[in-house]
């Protein structure tokens, strides 16, 4: 099964096969305030995850996610009216949970709770700097390719080497 690195200091998603070789390279944006695992900080969590849930495969490219479930595309969403976060869910979501006991699974540290995700974004234009409020935040073509690439149960592991 693939794997996935993130690399919070160079804001990058590395792809690897069942063998580590790399296969893919994406530019991401984490969280502005940095990292850290407590409920609440909107900091990007640390540690060894995996994906729990994969969503949106069925929807276009562009499409708004609000809790969740598909809302068309911006242009639609405005059109209507809805009112949209700061933080556009886009594309497709990868739901992450944390394998780590105490550090990012369970009590006031569990990223699933948080709601930590993989996912595009309507702020393209900051990928390569930490922008989102915790999730990681990819280009909508990219997250596309990636959901294709990984499957559920699929490890990702988040480091800061900085």
């Amino acid at each position: 099964m693939n794997s996935i690195k993130i690399n919070v200091s160079q804001q990058q998603l590395n792809l690897f096969d069942d063998e580590d070789k790399l296969l893919h390279q994406y530019p991401v944006s984490t969280s502005r305030y940095g990292t850290g695992n407590q409920n609440g900080s909107e900091q990007t969590p640390l540690g060894l995850h995996r994906i729990k849930d994969k969503l949106g495969g069925a929807m276009p490219v562009n499409e708004v996610f609000i809790g969740r479930l598909p809302h068309g595309n911006l242009e639609e969403c405005t059109e209507r009216g809805v009112e949209l976060p700061e933080d556009v869910i886009m594309s497709r979501i990868l739901w992450l949970e944390g394998m780590e006991p105490g550090r990012n699974r369970g009590g006031y540290v569990d990223s699933y709770e948080r709601y930590i995700y993989i996912h595009g974004t309507n702020h393209e234009d900051q990928i390569g700097t930490p922008a989102s409020i915790g999730c990681i935040r990819m280009r909508n073509k990219d997250i596309v390719e990636l959901f294709r690439l990984i499957e559920v149960g699929t490890e990702v592991l988040i480091e800061d080497d900085g």
